[in-house]
């Protein structure tokens, strides 16, 4: 099983047969590049100048069965990711093996590894840009390092509401941004929602002067972290897998998750306080290695493009009724108070957040901040 690897060097699965150069072209095209002159050519010529043609016929269909059976090999892709399959990110990837392999039969096979069962965190992006692994969907936050634009999605009050961050998604500025890493070799595909983020804690966050002094696991992100001690509070960089045992023990004292996350980790049973502040974006970046992407055949690259726009429908609308029914879970549970901003006190934490989205914009760029401010108007 072939994933397609370095055209200009022509390898193929990590070697060639001997005498034998394959390799697919940007479009997809297989071509045999070294048959003649040292396997066929010469050998060929050299048997049938010694009379031995039925030797020579064999010799040839050999190496053009090798290379037929080659070109008929469907092209690999892993999709690894880090979250169960029970997640709406886990059924994308199921969905998306699923509708590949009905609409590209013999010609695409998917493996997904969930789980971090094939690479974890630290080695993901690693083995996307070597295309060990054909396609990741990472959180924004993970790909600072490659574009500093991405940091918008962690602007805390940016966006009203999930209708408005995906009006900015589909815009031409948001499209723009799958395309931003392109010159570090790598091409986001679509953008997949988790959620909007809630603040949790100990006491009731109505106001801004209302998180001061308290300590709240952040991500590990810049922009998340300023935005925390704009408050006064105090930002602690903690793993998701440490969160609930870290509120249970007042390491610390609040948190910032949609709702999923905070009905599956348990964490209503170790917090009072859910305010319902639809803050930030958690969401997620489907992307692929662009040499990769960009020598599939056309046609293979389009109608990937379609499944994937297909399925990005379905996890967003599955990510939307996750939150939505653990959100009840929760209210049912009965351990946590559902707090709702009014129209007033939301805009307060706008403001406190304003000297923050001022303090990025030269990174993330002022016509992007500008462009998702004017999302929040419905069109």
């Amino acid at each position: 099983m072939c994933a397609v690897e370095d055209f200009a060097t022509e390898t193929w699965c990590g070697g060639r047969p001997p005498g034998l150069a394959i390799g697919r072209g940007p479009q997809g095209a297989t071509s045999v590049v070294g048959v003649g002159i040292g396997a066929i050519a010469g050998g060929a010529i050299g048997y049938l100048l010694g009379g031995e043609t039925d030797t020579t016929a064999a010799i040839v269909m050999a190496v053009i069965g090798a290379a037929t059976a080659l070109a008929d090999e469907p092209i690999l892709i892993k999709f690894s990711h880090i979250t169960a399959d029970s997640t709406p990110k886990g059924q994308g990837a199921l969905m998306f093996k699923k509708l590949v392999e009905e609409r590209l039969p013999g010609q695409v096979e998917v493996q997904v590894f969930a789980n971090s069962s094939l690479y974890g965190d630290g080695k993901e992006m690693e083995a996307l840009l070597m295309n060990e692994v054909q396609l990741l969907a990472p959180a924004p936050s993970k790909l600072e390092q490659y574009t500093k634009q991405l940091q918008l999605f962690d602007l805390m009050f940016l966006f009203d509401d999930m209708a408005a961050a995906q009006r900015f998604q589909q815009s031409d500025k948001g499209r723009a941004m799958l395309k931003s890493m392109e010159d570090k070799g790598i091409t986001g595909l679509a953008y997949w929602h988790n959620g909007l983020k809630q603040l949790s804690a100990n006491k009731a966050l109505l106001e801004p002067k209302d998180a001061r002094g308290l300590k709240f696991r952040v991500q590990a992100s810049a922009v998340l972290e300023e935005q925390f001690k704009a408050v006064r509070a105090n930002p602690r960089k903690m793993s998701f897998a440490e969160v609930y045992q870290g509120l249970q023990t007042g390491v610390v004292n609040g948190a910032e998750n949609p709702y999923s996350n905070i009905y599956s980790q348990k964490m209503h049973e170790v917090q009072k306080y859910i305010t319902e502040s639809n803050h930030g974006l958690l969401d997620y970046m489907v992307i692929t290695n662009t040499k990769f992407w960009n020598g599939l055949p056309a046609d293979v690259r389009g109608e990937l493009e379609k499944i994937l726009d297909e399925v990005t429908v379905a996890v967003n609308k599955q990510a939307d009724e996750l939150n939505q029914a653990d959100k009840q879970r929760i209210i049912d549970a009965g351990t946590t108070e559902i707090i709702d901003l009014t129209p007033e006190q939301r805009e307060m934490w706008r403001e406190a957040m304003k000297p923050v989205w001022k303090k990025f914009e030269g990174e993330i760029g002022a016509d992007l901040i500008k462009a998702a401010e004017a999302a929040n108007q419905a069109q």
